[in-house]
């Protein structure tokens, strides 16, 4: 699996929730769309299709973008006051929903460095659950923090950079860690079972 693969397709993401503060959301959106562009395009372009975050980004950003256009700004207020919470329900609903219609989203960044005949494997399948699930959890806990910071403003220090953040590493970590572990138990598994039977 292209491990950094998939922190890549967080960055659009990342640059929104960077980007919305109360003077320059409008400018988020647009940012985020283009960066999605510029990372799908190539990688739909070899890999002939795009990817859940991808899509998904795309139309979220492509709607806020449209928003910010055709709206006045005093109509949009909940969404420059909300942006960061907003987008994180967002990505949260697309990482759960990809679960959900059997198509983890990190699928699309494994299937780039694994060999097609690999790809309908159990263990294939069993990685990509479990660490798209991973990163499901941590976007729903960053939604709660984000939430804390809306209902308690004066935990932002906490709630709104170094807990958000401490998850982010620690989902990372656990994508670069998760692939070869459960490799390694598959392995261990066949080596032993020969023993067992006998």
């Amino acid at each position: 699996m292209q491990k950094m693969s998939i922190v890549l397709g967080f960055v659009p993401w990342i640059a929104f929730s960077a980007l919305s503060g109360p003077s320059t959301w409008q400018w988020a959106a647009p940012t985020a769309l283009v960066i999605t562009l510029v990372l799908a395009v190539p990688d739909w372009r070899r890999s002939g299709e795009v990817g859940v975050l991808d899509a998904g980004g795309a139309a979220f950003f492509g709607a806020l973008s449209v928003l910010a256009l055709v709206l006045e700004r005093g109509r949009l207020q909940w969404l420059e006051d909300h942006a960061s919470l907003i987008s994180g329900v967002a990505i949260t609903l697309l990482a759960t929903g990809s679960l959900l219609v059997r198509r983890p989203f990190t699928e699309h960044y494994a299937r780039q460095s694994t060999p097609r005949e690999h790809w309908s494997s159990p263990l294939f399948r069993r990685i990509n659950v479990m660490i798209t699930a991973v990163w499901a959890v941590t976007f729903a806990l960053q939604v709660l923090c984000a939430l804390v910071v809306v209902w308690a403003p004066g935990t932002v220090d906490a709630f709104g950079w170094v807990v958000p953040t401490l998850l982010l590493v620690a989902a990372v970590k656990f994508t670069m860690w998760y692939p070869d572990h459960a490799t390694a138990e598959v392995r261990a598994g066949a080596h032993e079972a020969p023993r067992v039977a006998s």
